[in-house]
């Protein structure tokens, strides 16, 4: 009996995806001239949602539109050219295009047997952005659902290394009665370090904050003291792209420091690692290969949506060993399966847009970005930073930088110019003209620019530098 036999009816799912299609369609052309920042306060948002479920199911149409109308008013402009806030980067057009259709296609991508080309387009993703980000060949690699979970799929490399050189099998022991391990790591780290040191079981205590210099790199003869005081088995943590000011550890300097102690050498490259694409910025991460394990993000700099983490070791044994899995329901693997890679199984298939992304780009096209994106934070932060009430506290050597804003009375002190650079950013946010967020550094409240979206122009910056000098003219920020 043939197909044709049977009637064919069209896919209930085709109607919803043509109305998400509009509404997306409209959001995009309207990016421009919406709010940057969500407008909506969470109790309008809660009276949006917050509504008694029905007994009877509802339309997809129906469904759609009302989603879309209750969430209007508290989405971030963040996929427009002034969202400058945290490091949240655009998403590219054949990236977004890919992760619907990953949607559509609805694969686990956690195997290759119940993905076959799940698992594939990973594999040839990762071979590229190898290639891209100068990392060894051999090194393995998982992709997971961001910069945290890349932190707990590398440590846990590193953590069954560093034991197993002391004779302990961590995976089938545990961590009770093992040697106690230690993370070494500069004062100035993202949170996102401590986290995965608690979720791995070592606890916070386990890291040690050594002594960073001015600009938030670790001190080599602080790494070394700390080595020299510590004979059980340890993890350096090192960064590409600190958090505020972009700056870089010397790789070059440190790695071999932590090589002579027998340590595991993680890096921290959640923004800073794209910067080996970049032939004029490359010289930041020279020596960064001689690491152990890296982690990064694709929706930070890569501009691919949400939802993609980027986790690299050295040593596949190490990697392959904390995580693999096998059950009696799944079949010889023909191919590569993700599960042995990262700590998810059922998982989304952000392979296909991680692909897209690279294959939209290229070598040139992911060079420019880099660069571009660069080079305006250097032009917003020097400009904003010129404006009357504000100070530079940085020099980009990326696409992240600091300025603050002071409080205009001669007396005034540090803590005032704190509230006032808080009152600032809270200033330019309800304007709606740009996104900024604050942040703590050495002390003192800062306001961060972070510039990592494929849509920003230089008409942006102009129009973001003028938006923040109408709101430093204004007497009633406090």
């Amino acid at each position: 009996m043939t197909t044709d036999a049977f009637p064919t009816h069209p896919d209930p799912a085709i109607p919803a995806l043509g109305r998400a299609h509009e509404h997306a369609r409209a959001f995009l052309e309207g990016l421009d001239n919406r709010p940057v920042a969500a407008p909506a306060d969470v109790e309008e948002l809660r009276s949006r949602f917050f509504r008694p479920l029905p007994d009877e199911g509802c339309d997809p149409l129906q469904v759609i539109d009302e989603l879309v109308a209750a969430a209007d008013r508290g989405l971030h402009a963040s996929a427009g050219g002034r969202f400058h806030g945290w490091v949240i980067g655009g998403a590219l057009p054949s990236a977004v295009a890919a992760d619907w259709l990953a949607a559509v296609w609805d694969q686990n991508a956690g195997a290759f047997a119940v993905s076959p080309a799940s698992s594939v387009v990973e594999e040839a993703a990762g071979a590229w952005l190898k290639d891209v980000l100068g990392l060894p060949a051999h090194a393995s690699f998982g992709l997971v659902t961001g910069g945290q979970m890349a932190h707990v799929t590398c440590l846990l490399a590193a953590r069954h290394a560093v034991l197993e050189r002391r004779g302990w099998d961590v995976e089938r022991d545990g961590l009770f009665g093992a040697p106690p391990i230690r993370v070494l790591a500069a004062d100035v780290h993202h949170a996102s370090l401590d986290r995965a040191a608690r979720m791995i079981g070592l606890g916070q205590d386990a890291i040690v904050n050594l002594p960073s210099d001015e600009a938030a790199r670790l001190r080599p003869d602080a790494l070394e003291n700390a080595l020299d005081e510590w004979d059980g088995p340890a993890i350096v943590a090192l960064q590409a792209g600190e958090l505020c000011t972009g700056a870089f550890d010397d790789f070059e300097t440190l790695i071999p420091i932590a090589r002579r102690a027998g340590a595991w050498v993680h890096v921290d490259g959640a923004i800073g690692l794209w910067a080996a694409a970049s032939r004029a910025r490359r010289h930041l991460v020279r020596g960064v290969e001689a690491s152990d394990s890296w982690a990064a993000d694709g929706h930070k700099w890569l501009n691919t949506p949400y939802d993609c983490g980027l986790a690299f070791t050295a040593h596949p044994d190490a990697h392959s060993a904390a995580l693999q899995q096998s059950a009696s329901y799944m079949p010889a693997s023909a191919g590569r399966d993700q599960i042995s890679w990262n700590p998810e199984f059922s998982r989304r298939a952000r392979g296909f847009a991680v692909y897209a992304a690279l294959r939209e780009l290229g070598r040139g096209g992911l060079e420019d970005l880099i660069d571009r994106t660069s080079d305006y934070c250097r032009a917003l932060t020097q400009g904003i930073g010129a404006l009357p009430g504000a100070e530079q506290l940085s020099d980009p050597q990326i696409n992240q930088g600091l300025v603050r804003f002071l409080d205009p009375a001669p007396s005034a002190s540090d803590e005032d110019h704190d509230r006032r650079t808080d009152a600032v950013i809270a200033a330019i946010c309800a304007a709606g003209e740009a996104f900024f967020g604050g942040a703590g550094w050495r002390g003192r409240r800062a306001m961060r620019i972070s510039v990592s979206n494929w849509r920003t122009t230089e008409a942006d910056v102009a129009r973001t530098i003028a938006a923040v000098a109408r709101v430093l003219e204004r007497n009633d920020l406090g």
